[in-house]
């Protein structure tokens, strides 16, 4: 993008009279996570604005499955990703030209796995055909595939501790996508390795300006979902800088029990820095605010919502700190939703969403193999 700047600034034009480059990402969006978040990033790498076409409950079910969240709730969290300009609900499972052209964009992005529609069909071939169709790279280590499956299979690996914490696990997967013993080329896996420049790059990399009033709050904030999204947002209002404390796996572990938290603290840390009104992220932020962070961060105001506090060690209150500074503010998010009730969504659905699975990560290893097939060709030819 750099290179059309400055030949448009060489042939007499500003940045202002530049067309802007509008890129057309399209998905399900089902289960929003920061793979998600990471393509849209790319994505608007690649050019000024990014709109998002949102595929309809009735287009996923045909094609996929049911989805998990409602069109509404996946409209809304596609909306609270940073990096997107506009959203468009009802675009069609097969990306065409005239949708394209529709919402004046200039070409299609998508990761580099390979997208089916129930007949087989590469669902970006005609953008493909039409050289309007760019590629990035798919975040390694996690899908919606992967995330049921943890959540129906309660298994605990994403959370190792200790000198285990970042031990690649090899338990079997059965068909959920578990690890790297799952068949899938694109979706069997969870293992996510959490890198310094990953994070650098969800950041906004700012400071309060001074004078801003900063507000602080902390949770586990696990299946980032549109609770989590409407709470930010209230609490975004409060003040002019919001800071987000993520508890370790284990703290949260301790209040939550089972197998939470269902996403470890790394993939948390990103979720929540994708969310366009996150500023700051505290990562393994004390379960007691003390006096100390509220120094260190200059912090205003200290918010929680609906959901209980539990009291640490069954006895002290982590919000007394802020309480007794009177700088305690209880927000109402407007929204039941929680991370237990998508995993009850999952629950109740089981079979459906296993049965999804499995035929998700049939249609993939047949394109899979279909893709290599095609490669050896061209090498022989």
């Amino acid at each position: 993008m750099e290179a059309n700047g400055d030949t448009s600034a060489c042939n007499g034009y500003s940045d202002k009279q530049r067309k802007d480059v509008r890129v057309w990402c399209d998905g399900c969006y089902d289960m929003v996570h920061f793979g998600h978040a990471n393509s849209l990033r790319q994505a608007k790498a690649l050019g000024d604005k990014v709109i998002v076409g949102i595929h309809t409950d009735e287009e996923i079910t045909k094609h996929k499955g049911p989805p998990v969240f409602t069109e509404e709730e996946r409209v809304k969290m596609v909306k609270g990703i940073k990096w997107v300009d506009e959203v468009v609900l009802g675009a069609p499972y097969v990306t065409t030209l005239d949708v394209l052209d529709q919402n004046n964009c200039d070409f299609c992005v998508h990761g580099d796995d390979i997208t089916m529609t129930a007949e087989g069909v590469d669902t970006y071939h005609l953008v493909k055909s039409a050289n309007r169709y760019k590629e990035v790279k798919r975040t390694a280590g996690v899908s919606t595939t992967d995330l049921v499956g943890r959540m129906l299979l309660l298994t605990r690996n994403h959370f190792r501790q200790g000198s285990a914490e970042y031990d690649i696990e090899k338990e079997g997967s059965s068909n959920m996508g578990q690890d790297s013993a799952a068949k899938s080329p694109w979706t069997g896996c969870s293992q996510f390795l959490p890198t310094t420049q990953k994070i650098i790059q969800f950041s906004d990399g700012k400071s309060p300006n001074p004078g801003d009033k900063i507000v602080y709050v902390a949770g586990a904030f696990d299946l980032f979902h549109v609770g989590h999204l409407d709470f930010l947002e209230k609490a975004k209002k409060l003040g002019d800088y919001l800071i987000v404390g993520l508890h370790t796996d284990p703290v949260v572990n301790s209040y939550k029990g089972s197998n939470y938290p269902i996403m470890n603290l790394h993939e948390r840390v990103l979720s929540v820095l994708a969310c366009k009104f996150v500023n700051e992220v505290v990562i393994g932020a004390p379960y007691c605010v003390t006096e100390e962070l509220l120094e260190h961060f200059k912090i205003d105001v200290v918010c929680h919502g609906r959901t209980p506090i539990a009291l640490e060690n069954g006895k002290i209150d982590p919000y007394a700190v802020p309480k007794t500074r009177a700088i305690f503010e209880l927000i109402d998010s407007g929204n039941e939703m929680t991370t237990e009730r998508i995993v009850e969504r999952i629950i109740s659905h089981r079979l459906e969403y296993e049965r999804r699975n499995q035929a998700k990560e049939k249609k993939e290893i047949e394109a899979f193999e279909a893709l290599q097939r095609q490669k050896q060709t061209q090498k022989a030819g």
